[in-house]
Parts: structure tokens; sequence; C-alpha cells
């Protein structure tokens, strides 16, 4: 389709060994020419070893993280740029016209939509202030000075954090003054219903293409292992109307949400401007994000649909090895 070749970074590629699978079959559908390059810190990760050629780059907060990521795009035809973690998201959105300087486009949100997703208090705030559902939340000092209006079991979690990293349920004022005095915790009441993550991909206008809700049937280290997708108008249009009001969104981005079926009662939780971690179930139900996204880059039509992905499908994670020679490997 063009003659110029088209290479994706994956970036922290970890163990994202099926995203990076994805954007590869997605170059191959595409009919276009070019790799899909991984960097992370370690040559350690699963992914680096499986991607068609791989770099070991400083930290994200390191001042040579975004030279050295640059140096890789240009060397290697990079023109798209896919980030993966919440650390590294603020500082690829502030470098986001360096990366387009050089004709590369990096699959982030404005600053403001990350530090939104980053800061949970600012979340809740920021869905309050545009009027969409959320659960009550508050600083555990708040909580311990009017009990009576927090029944307990609530829910505490890291103001910033991710993978559910440090939350879990507390259900006595005890417990709660524990909490208090970790410093940085907000809580939550706890939402009636089934947990779900909402995948959104959201256009260069911001404007939502697409959003798949899944089930969480399990979650392992905070992180998806079994899940299905569900279609429901509730939360597709709430999802659409979310990005549509964030001031910048772009990519990938998945909301958590809870959603009680017998009231239809949707309240959502968390922002993420990211791919999540169960993304190929959406991608295997049919919601092709990393194709759209590069047809809107090269200029092509994009063949998005809203509805043109399979409901009920369910995906049931497993561990795989990956193996490779000493040689060459940090020791």
């Amino acid at each position: 389709m063009t003659q110029k070749p088209f290479s994706i970074l994956l970036s922290s590629a970890g163990r994202r060994v099926a995203l990076l699978r994805i954007l590869r079959r997605t170059l191959s559908d595409l009919g276009l020419e070019g790799r899909v390059v991984a960097v992370d810190t370690s040559a350690l990760a699963a992914a680096f070893q499986l991607a068609d050629r791989a770099f070991v780059v400083p930290r994200c907060t390191s001042p040579d993280f975004v030279p050295a990521v640059l140096g890789i795009c240009r060397a290697n035809d990079i023109r798209l740029v896919v980030p993966t973690i919440d650390t590294e998201l603020p500082i690829y959105a502030a470098a986001r016209q360096e990366f387009a300087a050089e004709g590369i486009v990096v699959a982030v949100s404005t600053p403001e939509v990350v530090e939104i997703g980053a800061d949970k208090v600012r979340t809740h705030e920021w869905l309050v202030a545009n009027g969409f559902p959320a659960v009550r939340q508050a600083l555990p000092e708040a909580v311990l000075a009017h009990p009576e209006e927090w029944p307990f079991p609530l829910m505490a979690k890291p103001r910033r954090g991710s993978s559910s990293v440090g939350a879990g349920v507390v259900r006595s004022q005890t417990q709660l003054r524990e909490v208090a005095g970790t410093g940085g915790f907000v809580v939550e009441t706890i939402a009636p219903g089934s947990e779900y993550t909402i995948d959104i991909v959201a256009d260069r206008a911001g404007g939502c293409l697409c959003a798949v809700p899944r089930r969480r049937l399990e979650v392992r280290g905070g992180e998806v292992s079994k899940g299905v997708t569900v279609r429901s108008d509730r939360m597709e249009v709430l999802a659409g109307d979310i990005c549509a009001s964030l001031p910048g969104a772009y990519g990938a981005l998945n909301l958590q949400a809870f959603h009680d079926e017998a009231t239809g009662d949707v309240r959502v939780i968390e922002l993420n401007p990211r791919f999540g971690g169960g993304f190929p179930l959406t991608w295997e139900a049919g919601a092709k994000f990393p194709q759209w996204t590069i047809e809107e880059i090269l200029g092509l039509p994009v063949t998005a649909r809203s509805r043109s992905w399979r409901d009920g499908l369910v995906m049931l994670r497993y561990d795989e090895a990956v193996f490779v020679r000493s040689e060459g490997l940090p020791g």
C-alpha cells in the first residue's frame, strides 16, 4: 500500500508478547513493509527476545531516554511508537512534538489526559465535574472524621499506582487508620455488580472509533487472566462520551468500571490511557485498534466499525516461555 517502510516501536516491551504479535500481524494484514522493534531496560524481557530487532534503553525517568529512543527510531524507519506502561506515558506525552518533527507518531494522549489517568483523585474529580458516574471517594482522614457516612467494607488504593498494587478492602476503623498512617491512599465505596474493562481507541480528533467492554472473570497480579467480551449499549455509549470529553485522548485507552446487571447502573473507577493487559481479547474479537490507527496515520480510509467485534468471546490466558542462548545476555 506504500513503498516507504512502516515500522513500529514497542516501548517497555516486557512480557507483552501477545501485543508484539498483534502489531506484527497488523503490518502483514495491511501489506506494509516494516518490522516491530522492541525497547526495554533489560534484554531479559520476553518480548525483547521475540521482536524483529531489540535495543536496551535507559529507564524512562532518565534524561537520556527520549534521545535514545529517537535515535533508534531514526535508524529503523519507525513511524509509530506504542507506549505500554504508566511511568513512561508522561515522558512520551511531553515529547510528542519531538517525535512528530521526525515524522513519528507516538500513540499517546495529551499530558493532561495522562495526568488525569495517573492520579485517582484527579480521575474522580474529572469524572464528577463532567457528569460521569463514579463511586464515592475521599481521603482516609475524611472518612475517619465522618464514619457514619462511610459504612464498611470500603476499598483503599494508592492514589497513584497501577495493576491493583497495594489496593485492598478495609473492613474496620482499625484497618482504615492503618491505611491513613501509610499516606498516599484514597478510599472508595465498593460498587455493586461485575468488574469490566472497556477498551477504547481514539482518533486524532479525540473521537471514539470503537469501545469494547470485557468482563473480568479472573484476575492475576492485577491483570486479567480470564475475560469475556460483552455487548452493552450503556457501557459503549458511556465510554465514547468519556473519550470525546477528555482533553486530547488518542490511541488506545481503557476504563475500569463496575456494571450492575440487575439495575443497569455503571460506575467508572479508573482511566488508563494505554493498552490494557487484556487487549488481545478485544483484538481477537475483531476490534483492530492498531490497524485503524495506522490507517489514519497513512491517510487511508479508516475501516473502524463500532460494532465490528464478536460478543461473548472468552479469553483464557496461560503462561509461555521464551528460550534463548545465554551468550550476550546480562549475567
